[in-house]
């Protein structure tokens, strides 16, 4: 077995469409898995979710379906959907979908009906609003989710309209859950031989990514506030407009901030009453981030770079997507990988064992290319 790849030898059957179930079954399949990708005849929506498109299908698609196989099956055909589920029979280790709530369940391709023919199998629902509850019937996407779930009400600035975070990190999110979920229950399945259902939804994601927040909120009664760049309960701790850009810096304890404001050339500022711990910070946060503001519109973010490495103080420019992928960590750490198949090189898997990043098999398949292969004619 490759040492990188540790699912090697499992099988496992994506029902999946858009971005959570693809992204999941996609880690799957980076981590060794061979991933059966099931698709309805028009194929996943997200190949046409562009421009751009690369390779015959959209980007975002390409990015989130690589080291899978695709199946055509229409479910609502009897006989094809019956082919499908002694294929899972016969082969799976894991199911995992994303369809409509209800629809596997109706078409008997749900945990319940699966797992009573095939005790062992490991069956993961992502779903939308989760699996109880008086909305569990409802369908959700990404920015639903990070509406219903509050992240919206802590995002962006203070009296300007909800913003949503640009990634689907939502979706990705519950991707990541839905993994970690699979593999524990294959883990308890080498000890027990029994596998079961996983449960994950956006609706769990998005209120847990909400866990500080929330927890603030419940300590203070109060609710939280949007701070644009920067962070409730922590000064300083946001960007600052520099002369030919923006940049982040973080100095989250009294020793960094002492250490700041040495960089900045104002010692004086750590002695200060109103400044001296970071309650008093926060307090004073308006004050503090005017002086800050002044100082650091002096100098180019490569300046006020060097300055802080010098002086111990984290920071970071703000990126555009160019710079992100060209800059020299970036390549050290071989994040974007040549992937056989694709016309462009991707951003890889971000685990790496003893070492070595798992390397990508196959760009994402044509729609169809093996249902022949895997369901027969």
């Amino acid at each position: 077995m490759n040492d990188a790849a540790p699912l090697a030898g499992i099988v496992v059957v994506e029902l999946g469409h858009s971005v959570a179930a693809p992204c999941a079954g996609q880690i799957l399949g980076d981590l060794g898995a061979e991933v059966i990708k099931v698709e309805k005849p028009a194929g996943d929506d997200a190949r046409k979710w562009g421009p751009p498109f690369l390779d015959g299908a959209a980007a975002t698609f390409q990015s989130l379906n690589r080291n899978k196989r695709s199946v055509v099956c229409e479910l609502r055909d009897d006989g094809r959907r019956e082919r499908l589920v002694e294929y899972i029979i016969a082969h799976a280790d894991v199911v995992l979908q994303n369809l409509r709530p209800g629809q596997v369940d109706t078409l008997g391709l749900g945990a319940a009906a699966l797992l009573a023919r095939k005790p062992s199998l490991v069956y993961c629902n992502l779903g939308a609003f989760g699996a109880r509850g008086p909305l569990a019937g409802r369908p959700g996407y990404d920015p639903l989710m990070q509406a219903f779930g509050g992240i919206m009400s802590v995002v962006g600035e203070e009296g300007r309209p909800p913003v949503r975070v640009g990634p689907s990190m939502i979706d990705m999110g519950t991707a990541m859950w839905a993994v970690i979920g699979i593999v524990s229950a294959l883990y308890r399945r080498r000890e027990t031989g029994r596998g079961g259902a996983v449960d994950v939804s956006l609706f769990e994601t998005a209120a847990a990514w909400m866990t500080m927040f929330a927890a603030q909120h419940l300590a203070s009664g109060e609710l939280p506030r949007k701070n644009g760049s920067g962070q409730a309960g922590i000064v300083p701790y946001r960007a600052y407009r520099t002369q030919d850009g923006d940049l982040v810096v973080a100095a989250g304890n009294d020793s960094l901030f002492a250490k700041l404001c040495g960089a900045l050339g104002h010692p004086e500022w750590a002695q200060d009453a109103c400044f001296a711990t970071n309650p008093d910070r926060v307090r004073n946060a308006d004050a503090l981030y005017g002086l800050i503001e002044a100082e650091i519109a002096k100098r180019t973010s490569n300046a006020w770079v060097s300055v802080l490495d010098a002086a111990g103080v984290p920071c970071a420019p703000v990126q555009n997507v160019a710079q992100m992928l060209g800059h020299e960590q970036l390549r050290a750490l071989g994040l974007l990988q040549t992937v056989p198949g694709s016309s462009v090189p991707l951003i890889g898997l971000p685990i790496s064992f003893d070492g070595k990043r798992p390397v990508p098999r196959s760009a994402s398949p044509a729609l169809g290319a093996h249902t022949a292969e895997v369901l027969g004619a």
